[in-house]
């Protein structure tokens, strides 16, 4: 590929231009499908949406006012004209329907100093977050009428387009801070400003294709916001990695003296198969994620693997012909005081990674218990490690405006604003038996005692189909809460509504909806698991035709993987250090996240597994003992990898600065794994345990002596020992010293 873009230059070059710009327009012609209710959650919640898709029912974005008095209570006159100025300022706007004085529902807290006024924008919910502005409007005009009482709105549309402002807000901030620090690491590394500009326009160029892809098929495999932060986020990433470890390896046979050509060639040789590699095994670990059965997941996993193809596609073939044209003037730009600061030798390696890796090499057991043990450390609080879908209060940054009306209409009205809701579909809504087992269930439901009033039941004859809106003992999400819906689910409804014949009645809302989120994720994690780390070991099996080589890789990224889910329950749970990221212990972590950060860490972690390795085999392949290659192999890439880490970090840093707890949540997990992947991993353990290894590194039974060859096929001169490691004598070997020929 790197030879065919080399001797095609225009081709290649103008071809990607030509499929970026045709991707982005077809893309946006086609438009954008997102997830559907239905399809989003799993279990009862996803029957629930399905009924009323069926019946065809657009149930209304449920809103609710909050009036409350520290000193008046709902007797006063002045509370009731405050009431009936915001049902009267309501109905003025003409967006609301149903709206219920509290006066006629009884919606009035038991200390009499609180009351909810509820009302509904009709139509689809999606439309209610543009409908919203003008309630939201009025009810500000009342509480400036009313200083003394607090009148405030909350509510499904008022939360959605919070988050929905927010979410685009945070996305935009995303992209222009990720961008300039990518270019301004890249800046120092290279100390030119063409070799920095390179990965990150190719990176940015396969998002842009990426995205138009994901929207042109999202027509039979919906697509979500989530899908597009989780795009831009790992594309960048692989993008400006890929890149990187191409154009590094280019400019370092070219700083060794050979021509344009030659170098070219060994950089897509080396270089461009490690990205191959790598970029497959991303593939693979994302598409792992298909398992949980989860269309949220199905969309992140699906616009990852089309970006990080594009990646890929990017770096073999366009990458190369854009070296093939620019020659030695990728160099032009130069910033003179950080081109000074570019080692001479990259093959030398950095002053700190010697000074790092000659002890490590010096007593590599000993290196290997501290740096495992500390891994093993920093993964012990993931056995606390407790799940869950985060409510909207703890989703969002604490001290926020609509948090805390929230908190005070959760602290007056247990159980509201957010009940669980039952779907009852049955064959005559106005039978008498039907009647009779709605009476029934309200009567049993308050019975329990986990569940109060008021319970709203909302027919809809037409289709057979009514809604029931329970409020829950309970915050949410916590134990209260999931022991109400396990008496709701597995007493009330059997011994009511469904014992008349033909009925169905599914329990949906937000504690139903975190339960059988977490029930589906907790059986869909062995299964995903499995999957990414046997793919994975055979992927690194057939690259390196080494069973040690696979296995430690594996080992690696497991414990890297632990230690990042050990921070995150750490910090993001319990609270420790969470102040320094701006945020707060909020009890859980985001369902989907430790999931989503193993594929994407497993993933990402072979990149400079891959990198690293394919370097330390190359030196042994033309000659040089295993623990030679091994230093070898390490000084040569350190730079390399630690400019691709710090750009990683930096970007993934960016993530957990965002509002939104679950973004947070993601984005400090894999900054603290690749941290942990780029240091202790492969500057301490990988080196360790290959010297421990040694000659056993390469051990291949002869049964698996079928796995295809994928080794580099141009020759390289051989390295002289002498010149740029320690001798056998400095460095003993763990067994005989084997040199390998090959065409």
């Amino acid at each position: 590929m790197g030879a065919w873009s080399a001797r095609h230059r225009k081709t290649a070059v103008f071809g990607w231009l030509l499929f970026v710009v045709l991707a982005v327009f077809l893309g946006g012609a086609a438009g954008s499908h997102q997830i559907t209710d239905s399809e989003q959650q799993p279990g009862e919640v996803s029957r629930a949406a399905t009924i009323l898709d069926q019946a065809g029912i657009k149930t209304p974005a449920g809103e609710t006012v909050l009036v409350q008095s520290g000193t008046l209570t709902a007797d006063d006159p002045a509370f009731q004209q405050a009431v009936t100025q915001v049902v009267a300022a309501i109905n003025g706007t003409g967006q609301a329907a149903d709206v219920r004085s509290p006066y006629d529902t009884k919606a009035i807290s038991a200390d009499r100093h609180s009351a909810l006024v509820q009302f509904n924008l009709p139509g689809a919910k999606d439309d209610a977050t543009t409908k919203v502005t003008k309630t939201l409007d009025a009810v500000a005009g009342v509480q400036k009428a009313n200083p003394s009482l607090t009148v405030e709105e909350f509510g499904e549309a008022t939360a959605g387009k919070w988050i929905q402002d927010q979410f685009k807000n945070d996305f935009a901030s995303a992209e222009w801070t990720a961008v300039p620090l990518a270019l301004g690491i890249l800046l120092i590394a290279f100390g030119a400003v063409v070799a920095a500009v390179l990965p990150v326009g190719l990176a940015l160029t396969a998002f842009m294709a990426a995205g138009g892809l994901v929207a042109l098929s999202s027509s039979f495999l919906h697509t979500s916001n989530d899908a597009s932060s989780v795009m831009l986020l790992v594309g960048l990433a692989v993008g400006v990695d890929y890149c990187l470890f191409y154009l590094r390896r280019e400019r370092e046979e070219r700083a060794a003296g050979r021509d344009a050509a030659t170098a070219l060639q060994l950089a897509a040789a080396t270089s461009g198969r490690a990205v191959l590699v790598s970029g497959v095994t991303v593939v693979v670990a994302m598409a792992g994620m298909f398992l949980t059965g989860i269309a949220d997941f199905q969309a992140m996993s699906y616009a990852t693997i089309v970006v990080v193809v594009t990646a890929v596609l990017g770096s073999l073939t366009v990458l190369p012909a854009l070296l093939s044209m620019l020659g030695d003037r990728v160099d032009k730009g130069r910033v003179p005081f950080l081109h000074k600061l570019k080692a001479k030798d990259p093959a030398a390696g950095s002053r700190v990674w010697n000074a790092v890796l000659t002890p490590v090499l010096r007593r590599p057991l000993a290196a290997t218990v501290l740096a495992g043990g500390l891994l093993l450390a920093l993964s012990a609080p993931l056995l606390t490690m407790h799940t869950a879908n985060l409510t909207f209060n703890q989703t969002l940054p604490k001290g926020n405006a609509l948090v805390q009306t929230s908190e005070r209409i959760e602290a007056a009205f247990p159980g509201s604003p957010a009940p669980a809701v039952v779907v009852v579909r049955t064959g005559d809504l106005g039978s008498p038996a039907m009647k009779q087992a709605i009476t029934d269930f309200q009567t049993r439901a308050l019975a329990t005692g986990r569940m109060h009033g008021p319970i709203e039941v909302t027919p809809y004859p037409q289709a057979n189909v009514a809604t029931i809106a329970v409020p829950l003992n309970g915050s949410g999400n916590d134990a209260t809460s999931v022991a109400a819906l396990d008496a709701l689910r597995h007493d009330v409804i059997p011994n009511t509504l469904l014992k008349v014949p033909g009925t169905e009645a599914p329990v949906t809302g937000n504690t139903a909806g975190s339960h059988d989120f977490n029930a589906k994720m907790t059986s869909s994690m062995l299964p995903v698991f499995a999957f990414v780390v046997v793919f994975a070991f055979v992927l690194m099996l057939a690259s390196f035709r080494s069973l040690g080589i696979a296995a430690t890789a594996v080992v690696l990224n497991l414990l890297s993987v632990g230690a990042a889910y050990g921070v995150l329950t750490l910090v993001f749970q319990h609270g420790v250090g969470a102040s320094l990221l701006g945020t707060a212990g909020v009890g859980a972590v985001e369902s989907w996240v430790p999931l989503f950060l193993f594929v994407i860490l497993f993933g990402l972690s072979m990149d400079y597994h891959v990198f690293v390795v394919s370097r330390i085999k190359e030196a042994h392949d033309r000659g040089l003992p295993t623990r030679a290659a091994v230093a070898h192999g390490i000084r040569s890439t350190a730079g390399v990898v630690t400019s691709a880490a710090i750009i990683m970090v930096a970007v993934f840093a960016v993530f957990g600065t965002l509002s939104m707890q679950s973004m947070k949540q993601m984005g400090v997990g894999l900054a603290v794994a690749v941290l942990i992947d780029a240091t202790i991993i492969r500057g301490v353990l990988l080196p360790s345990a290959m010297s421990l290894l040694g000659e056993r590194n390469w051990y291949l039974p002869r049964w698996l002596n079928w796995l295809p060859r994928l080794e580099h096929e141009v020759p390289v001169p051989p390295i002289t020992p002498a010149a740029t490691e320690p001798t056998a004598t400095d460095l003993p070997l763990a067994g005989p010293r084997h040199r390998r020929v090959e065409a």
